[in-house]
């Protein structure tokens, strides 16, 4: 199954990055975490988390917005455009994610990073490697930001392949930020060097955090508890630890 652009597909051009799904349905291979008429609506710069147990939606909703599947009713919009009447171009130029397995290109770092913005100049990408705590350790390598990554990024540790995949974020410069589980597969030490990375990047931008960990989302604005494709549960950390039934639940779990 190939996304297609829209016939009179335009350029999706962000002021204001909102996010909204508006009577969203859609059914993923026939499994219990369906969409059904969801509607939500994530304000311009907020930032919010998203949990739930393992196959309950979280990945499909952050994938939806990204166009990797197609709904089958209502609409996501983004800043008030219909996603489905963009190009898929300028839509995911408009959002950048850090995933749990960062994968780098058998490239220089200079390459790796700059992918995030092919017209960016030396000097630039030197700059997103500062703002990603990276440049340091980069400046220690006999060659430089002309070290080659590896195949998928092996010659580094995941805290590294992380920050270089963050300096990318940083030059991309999207108004949207997804963090899918973006620090679970480090250990404590590493994760916090890096948060202070993310923290960095999330500045003016509406953020959307996959978590496993809860304690990683105190400091969100709301967040949004997933059960088999429905958002169940939506609030502040302080209201759900006091009202929200399988937030406590998750809570304690993990």
């Amino acid at each position: 199954y190939v996304i297609k652009d829209h016939q009179n597909a335009k350029e999706l051009e962000v002021k204001t990055p909102s996010i909204e799904f508006k009577k969203t349905t859609f059914d993923y291979k026939n499994n219990e975490n369906t969409f059904k008429n969801q509607s939500a609506l994530i304000k311009p710069y907020e930032k919010v988390g998203l949990i739930g147990f393992s196959g309950s939606g979280k990945s499909t909703f952050v994938n939806m917005i990204s166009r990797l599947y197609d709904i089958e009713s209502g609409a996501i919009l983004i800043d008030g455009q219909d996603i489905s009447k963009v190009t898929q171009n300028s839509l995911r130029q408009n959002i950048s994610v850090i995933p749990q397995e960062p994968i780098l290109f058998h490239r220089t770092i200079l390459e790796n990073i700059r992918y995030g913005n092919m017209s960016a100049s030396d000097e630039e990408v030197h700059k997103a490697a500062k703002a990603a705590h990276i440049h340091n350790f980069i400046m220690t390598l006999s060659d430089g930001y002309n070290t080659i990554c590896g195949e998928r990024g092996n010659n580094f540790s995941g805290g590294q392949r992380q920050r270089v995949i963050i300096a990318r974020a940083f030059l991309k410069n999207a108004p949207i930020l997804i963090l899918d589980e973006a620090t679970s597969a480090l250990d404590g030490h590493t994760e916090k060097l890096i948060q202070k990375s993310l923290d960095n990047l999330m500045k003016n931008r509406t953020v959307l955090i996959i978590a496993h960990r809860l304690s990683t989302l105190l400091h969100v604005d709301r967040v949004l508890v997933f059960n088999k494709g429905h958002i169940v549960e939506d609030g502040p950390h302080s209201k759900l630890q006091k009202d929200g039934e399988l937030y406590k639940m998750l809570w304690n779990h993990c």
